[in-house]
């Protein structure tokens, strides 16, 4: 790969300066995509923001950037796209630091700003070279996220229809199931999320399955039935439900016939339950009843102690004795019929028997 160092005047960075939802983000006259299709939304904040204006204000030097030169007249931006952005909205007077537009300043105050020459570099070599040079150099920066990188790899139609739907800060997936989801959209975590329930854990498979396919309608229609399955299935709203992977267990449960109202009370049990320590397992124990969901609340080591010596180290279930550390606490009476994690409910097992007890 071909890299070169130029000095880029502010002033020629933000001519022809566009940012649209249906074309892109473009500036350099027209010639430089701001935001091509592998990059990240915008995600830095006002503070971030300012800091970028402030830098240049103070003729402080900014970190260097990378294009990529496609031809003569062809760039994109390799890295630097959150600081060409903050730049160019705040030279279109798209936002104020401390009550002042750009317009507001002074015809001085304009001319050092726009005047102010960014160090980038221009690296002209084959698509694979970009991806990978653009992997190398986000490791100095805002560290992309798994789906950035995927997305870097699998763009298309397909992908470009599915950001309408999963990757705005209030696109539709956000409108019906924020309450639901984990992370956010515009790190594409909303579409990782549905990626990976659809995909069953294959998210690069389907994506790559799909990559040039015209649209990603199956993919929004098979969440959004996820989501009115959930809804349907569990009736009263509770904040343990957000970051649950609801996909997977719409994937194992949907045609099974549930009695929403005998779930909730079920549900209202087990929430005031103090031996299930994890109450977000409680919605996938009760569509399949396996207690590994619930983390039920372990014996102490007083506890277990306690029994050990009551029992004089003797395995209750095959009379043979043990040292403490080759035995483990176990439930007299089991959790799933009423027995609690007290003292006067332990017991101490080999492993061997504990293990066979459980099941395991």
């Amino acid at each position: 790969m071909k890299i070169d160092l130029h000095k880029i005047p502010i002033r020629d960075l933000v001519k022809d300066y566009r940012n649209s939802a249906e074309e892109g983000v473009t500036g350099y006259g027209g010639k430089l995509d701001i935001r091509p299709k592998y990059q990240r939304e915008f995600v830095y904040n006002a503070e971030q923001r300012n800091a970028v204006i402030d830098t240049v204000r103070q003729n402080f030097p900014l970190n260097v950037m990378y294009w990529v030169k496609n031809s003569e007249d062809s760039f994109e931006v390799l890295d630097g796209q959150q600081r060409t952005i903050s730049i160019c909205e705040y030279v279109n007077n798209n936002f104020s630091i401390e009550n002042k537009y750009f317009h507001t300043l002074t015809h001085d105050e304009q001319e050092q700003i726009l005047n102010y020459e960014l160090m980038v570099y221009f690296c002209e070599g084959r698509d694979s070279e970009k991806l990978k040079w653009f992997e190398i150099v986000n490791i100095a920066g805002a560290v992309l996220t798994k789906q950035e990188l995927r997305n870097a790899v699998y763009t298309g139609p397909w992908l470009s229809d599915a950001k309408k739907y999963f990757s705005k800060t209030a696109c539709p997936a956000a409108q019906i199931a924020y309450n639901y989801l984990k992370g956010t959209a515009i790190r594409q975590e909303y579409l990782e999320t549905a990626l990976n329930w659809i995909s069953n854990g294959n998210i690069k498979d389907y994506m790559s399955d799909h990559q040039h396919a015209p649209d990603a309608l199956a993919l929004w229609s098979y969440f959004q039935s996820v989501i009115t399955w959930t809804q349907g299935t569990f009736l009263n709203y509770r904040k343990e439900m957000k970051g649950i992977d609801w996909g997977f267990l719409y994937n194992t449960h949907k045609d099974k016939p549930l009695d929403s109202a005998a779930l909730e009370k079920e549900i209202s049990r087990l929430m005031q339950d103090d031996d299930v320590t994890n109450k977000k397992g409680i919605y996938a124990f009760v569509l399949d009843g396996k207690e590994k969901h619930l983390n039920i609340r372990a014996f102490t080591d007083n506890m277990k102690r306690e029994a050990y010596e009551r029992q004089k180290g003797i395995c209750p279930a095959c009379n043979r004795h043990f040292a403490i550390q080759e035995m483990e606490g176990d439930h007299i009476d089991p959790w799933h019929s009423g027995g609690r994690t007290r003292a006067d409910n332990c017991q101490m097992l080999c492993k061997e028997c504990n293990r066979r007890k459980s099941g395991i």
